[in-house]
């Protein structure tokens, strides 16, 4: 699970067919100027970003490690600027080229906590000082479906609880609230906000946004 690109196969096929949802509190941008570089960490096909640039950001860009969802955003929005991830997490950025990181999503493709610490890492060092890191992510669900997959995969994988796979091939995680604060402790929290969102696969699920501004 160490190697961010482990998944690759799932998100150029099954995965670059879905349909992402978390969404965007354009209020929390409110006092970004509209030139502020932008990042996107994770696009998929650019929904997020699309959102942006109606919105009036006008340097928007965004990173996949899915050239096929790359290739679907272009498709959809020739007008965004995608990149393919080489070598994830590393990003082709000097530092601080960005004020505004955006990170949807992304942290429940990767289950293993020393990979997620990597990627803010990598985050924090393109951002400019100040700049903010706007995480939205899934958090440990209370039902049983998902009860029974965490501790299912708890005892045969020894993974982290709340690491599961869906039915497709996917190996996903949710977070307790107190581990993503964690990730994000080198910044000042500015904004946290409980929501709820539809799975790339439609279940209903808890989600949390966070918004850190970069020390």
């Amino acid at each position: 699970m160490k190697d961010l690109g482990s998944q690759i196969a799932y998100w150029d096929g099954v995965g670059a067919t879905k349909t992402f949802t978390h969404p965007v509190n354009l209020g929390w941008l409110a006092e970004v100027s509209a030139n502020a570089r932008v990042l996107d960490y994770g696009c998929g096909y650019g929904r997020v970003m699309a959102e942006l640039s109606d919105h009036g950001f006008s340097d928007v860009s965004g990173v996949d490690l899915s050239p096929t969802l790359i290739e679907r955003g272009r498709e959809l929005r020739p007008d965004l600027r995608f990149s393919a991830l080489e070598s994830p997490p590393d990003l082709a950025y000097a530092s601080a080229t960005f004020d505004v990181v955006l990170l949807f999503a992304v942290l429940t493709c990767i289950p293993d906590n020393d990979a997620q610490q990597a990627l803010v890492a990598e985050l924090s060092r393109v951002l400019s000082p100040g700049g903010l890191l706007y995480v939205s992510d899934l958090v440990l669900q209370d039902d049983e479906r998902n009860r029974d997959r965490y501790a299912a995969h708890a005892q045969q994988f020894g993974t982290p609880y709340g690491v599961f796979a869906t039915d497709d091939g996917a190996v996903c995680r949710h977070h307790d609230i107190a581990h993503l604060r964690a990730l994000l402790s080198d910044f000042d929290l500015v904004e946290e906000h409980k929501t709820e969102v539809a799975t790339m696969n439609g279940h209903r699920s808890e989600a949390v946004q966070l918004l850190g501004r970069k020390r």
